[in-house]
């Protein structure tokens, strides 16, 4: 049989229940939504602004991560090397990370708090926390006399001042590892990669000192 009609009264008010559960459910979506969006906006900015501010207050220098080239260009200079490895300005801790994972006992200093947490968060998750720590502090004053391998990604600012106080803490075989800018005052004595990867290698002889300034004195001859 036919269903009788629901008188239009009922019918009015169904419809009524319909848009207002309609309308409530897609209030709640859309709260939900500009919750969920506010949120990661607030989560990213969080994340972000920490990272991109200058790593280092003396010389700004600014975060920028390197290159899987890069890093793979710093183990090339890595090795057949011993002793500890220390990154200055270690950023998010990958170089550290990579030297670890080849056997070095490797350390990262950085001024930036939140760097050096997910630099410690990614060696865990990568398996290499025992062999690796990060310090936050500032490289001006932390003495890098017990390190036999320095890696610095630096800005041609700081390079005169940290040459200087590399040459005064470091022993004579050391070897430091220059990223996208070289030391003005030294020539490398290992150099490989090319453009924004290239790496520069200095193996820091007591000598190298007076070698810098001989070369700067001797006048060119012509052949």
């Amino acid at each position: 049989g036919v269903m009788p009609e629901a008188p239009a009264s009922e019918r009015q008010a169904a419809g009524l229940r319909e848009d207002c559960e309609g309308g409530h459910r897609r209030r709640c979506w859309g709260l939900l939504a500009t919750a969920g969006v506010g949120g990661t906006l607030v989560a990213l900015y969080a994340v972000v602004t920490p990272f991109v501010t200058p790593a280092l207050r003396k010389v700004c220098l600014p975060f920028v991560p390197a290159t899987s080239v890069q890093i793979q260009n710093v183990l090339k200079m890595l090795e057949n090397r011993s002793g500890s490895v220390v990154d200055i300005g270690s950023g998010d801790g990958r170089v550290v990370i990579a030297a670890a994972k080849r056997g070095f006992k490797a350390v990262g200093y950085e001024l930036n708090p939140w760097l050096v947490w997910y630099s410690r968060y990614r060696a865990w998750r990568d398996g290499v926390h025992q062999n690796t720590k990060f310090y936050i502090s500032d490289l001006w004053k932390v003495s890098f006399s017990h390190y036999t391998n320095v890696v610095v990604f630096g800005v041609p600012q700081m390079m005169p001042q940290l040459a200087k106080k590399l040459e005064e803490e470091l022993e004579c075989n050391a070897r430091i590892i220059a990223c996208r800018f070289p030391f003005p005052c030294w020539i490398p004595d290992h150099t490989t990669g090319e453009g924004i990867d290239t790496v520069w290698a200095y193996d820091l002889k007591r000598s190298r000192r007076f070698e810098t300034k001989s070369l700067e004195i001797t006048p060119e001859t012509e052949s």
